[in-house]
C-alpha cells in the first residue's frame, strides 16, 4: 500500500512538472557555426563565455577571426561599488553593486549581427565593520554570480541574433 502511494506521488510530481513547461536548459543554438571572441586574455568574463560556448552550444571558437562566420567582441566589462544607504551614525549600511558588460556581435564584412548592447546587473549587500573579511567573500561571491548571469544573458542573445541582411 505504501508503495504504491510513493508511485502515485511521484507520477503526481511528473506530470505537474511537465505541465508547467519545465525543462532543463539544454544545448543552445546558435545562428552561426563557428563564433571568434575578441576579448582581453585576462578577461574572466571572456574566459566564462568562452567556456559556457564550448560547453553549451552547438558553435565551435575559432581562433582567427577571419576562419569565423560571426566574431563576438567584448567592448567593456566594469564593476562599480558604491554606497547605497548609510546608517544612523554615518557608517555605510549598504553598497550597490553594479557589473556592466558592452558587446557586439558582428560579420568578417563589419555587418552588425547585434549592434553594440550593454547588460547591467545590480546586487546590494549590506556591509558591517565589524564583519569586514566576511563582507568582501560575499561581495566576491555576487559579483561572480553576476558574471554568470551576464554570461548567460549574452549566451541567450547569441541565439536570438539574426544575420545581417
Amino acid at each position: 500500500m505504501f508503495s504504491l502511494v510513493k508511485i502515485f506521488l511521484l507520477a503526481s510530481f511528473c506530470l505537474a512538472v511537465t505541465a508547467c513547461g519545465f525543462h532543463l536548459r539544454g544545448q543552445a543554438t546558435l545562428p552561426f557555426e563557428s563564433l571568434y571572441v575578441n576579448a582581453s586574455d585576462d578577461s574572466s568574463f571572456a574566459t566564462e563565455l568562452k567556456r559556457t560556448l564550448l560547453a553549451g552550444t552547438n558553435a565551435r571558437l575559432s581562433d582567427n577571426p577571419k576562419d569565423a562566420e560571426a566574431i563576438f567582441q567584448l567592448v567593456s566589462e566594469a564593476r562599480e561599488k558604491q554606497i547605497r544607504s548609510l546608517t544612523g551614525g554615518g557608517t555605510v549600511g549598504e553598497y550597490e553593486l553594479r557589473m556592466r558588460v558592452a558587446f557586439r556581435l558582428y560579420d568578417n564584412k563589419g555587418q552588425n549581427w547585434i549592434a553594440q548592447t550593454e547588460i547591467t546587473l545590480k546586487r546590494y549587500v549590506s556591509y558591517s565593520d565589524t564583519e569586514v573579511l566576511a563582507k568582501e567573500s560575499e561581495e566576491a561571491l555576487l559579483y561572480k554570480d553576476m558574471q554568470s548571469d551576464a554570461v548567460q544573458q549574452v549566451v541567450r542573445r547569441l541565439s536570438a541574433a539574426k544575420a545581417p541582411i
